[in-house]
């Protein structure tokens, strides 16, 4: 399947199929978990609620690894074993990456004030995770650096692949060091520690995120499939007028 999704013509024609579907179910998806954080889920009873913040924070911060990871996969892709759309999916899922980035930051602020009593701390997690976004940004500014499409894709992807080093420290800074930050509470060995009642809301609005994540990276993707297909008929028809005017 990977190697017929290599084929630009078959994705287009596959995603253009799928995008609905996915656009659809996550715009379902958020409206439960909408309604879920505000009449379902219960107050905290230290953070009271202030602790639904949770609901955006905690899928964007899961959701700035995943798609730094795809872009990992892209740039193996691009490397290694050269597949045509590596490129394509990686310079997607770059600004996505980045938004959600930048949306864990900005609610993490607005959630440590009240409980921290600073918006900012300089400790493993947030100092990773403001690397993190240094990271998306420089891969977006190497992007535009570059205007030929295959060096550009070569130097991000070597980018890309020395950044990953970040992911499991962003991912096991609250274990390797002390911070402010309480450890995993939903994915770990002995299962969650929170309660069924903020557990599943929390969960939807993952899923709800992740929906949107993979609409926006399908939709980046045809959108770069059709700009590098402009560029090149651009390119040809230039051609083809200056060896007319010879």
């Amino acid at each position: 399947m990977i190697r017929e999704l290599a084929n630009p013509t078959r994705f287009m024609s596959l995603s253009g199929t799928l995008l609905p579907w996915v656009t659809g179910l996550a715009m379902l998806l958020l409206g439960l978990g909408l309604y879920m954080i505000w009449f379902v889920a219960p107050a905290d009873y230290q953070q009271g609620e202030m602790v639904k913040i949770m609901y955006i924070h905690v899928p964007a911060a899961w959701l700035s690894l995943f798609f730094y990871m795809i872009m990992a996969s892209s740039a193996l892709g691009t490397l290694v074993w050269r597949h045509p759309l590596a490129d394509v999916s990686q310079k997607a899922a770059a600004p996505i990456g980045a938004a959600f980035t930048l949306i864990c930051l900005v609610t993490g602020s607005l959630w440590g004030k009240p409980m921290w009593g600073t918006y900012w701390q300089w400790d493993a997690r947030l100092t990773s995770m403001l690397v993190m976004l240094l990271i998306y940004l420089g891969i977006l500014a190497l992007w535009r650096a570059i205007e030929e499409p295959n060096r550009a894709a070569r130097a991000v992807s070597i980018l890309t692949l020395v950044g990953a080093v970040n992911v499991p420290i962003v991912k096991f800074s609250v274990d390797w060091w002390n911070t402010l930050h309480q450890p995993a509470s939903v994915f770990r060995l002995g299962g969650p520690t929170i309660h069924p009642s903020m557990l599943v809301p929390l969960l939807v609005m993952a899923l709800a995120f992740t929906f949107i994540g993979v609409a926006l990276h399908l939709s980046g993707i045809r959108t770069e499939i059709l700009r590098r297909r402009v560029r090149t008929l651009t390119i040809l028809e230039a051609e083809r007028l200056d060896a007319q005017a010879a």
